[in-house]
């Protein structure tokens, strides 16, 4: 895939201001940034990011006194875990937190704490009705005319689902 790249300066896909706008509101739940909660089914893999999502980072206290040259004691990565799926996610403990840390980059998390609640899932899209064959064929009809082949294409299936919708 070819990076975005425009001719004027000031302009920037929107993707590149996703983390720097979500990074100060994941900071109250203890997350450094928000690569955890966007890029948690790619970490864990789409069997346990379905069952499974983060929730905070719970960090010992930081008032107690300690060498200034030990490493930062690892936090508690705490889940929110479908009911009926928590042993699993218990026996599966240390490798979600080698695949954590792996991704971070550092010893970050230390331990699961499993909370088994609910997940509130976003509705999936309604699916696309198939392509009427004969409004498929109308749109190809009146965009015979264009030379270039990706153009053409996508201006008929554009207008099969424009037809497809008009006819009653």
């Amino acid at each position: 895939m070819v990076p975005f790249r425009s001719k004027r300066p000031w302009s920037q896909p929107l993707a590149d201001f996703v983390p720097k706008i979500l990074d100060p509101a994941v900071a109250r739940q203890g997350f450094g940034e928000s690569t955890l909660l966007l890029d948690w089914e790619e970490i864990v893999g789409e069997r346990i990011a379905a069952i499974s999502e983060p929730v905070r980072l719970q960090w010992p206290p930081g008032g107690v006194k300690r060498d200034p040259l030990e490493p930062r004691p690892p936090a508690a990565l705490v889940l929110r875990v479908e009911p009926g799926f928590g042993l699993e996610i218990q026996h599966l403990s240390a490798v979600l937190i080698e695949r954590v840390n792996a991704h971070l980059g550092w010893r970050c998390v230390g331990s699961l704490r499993v909370r088994q609640e609910k997940i509130e899932r976003a509705p999936a899209s309604p699916r696309r009705p198939a392509e009427d064959p004969l409004a498929r064929a109308e749109a190809e009809r009146q965009v015979s005319g264009i030379e270039e082949a990706p153009l053409r294409d996508a201006l008929a299936r554009l207008g099969a689902r424009v037809i497809g919708r008009a006819a009653p």
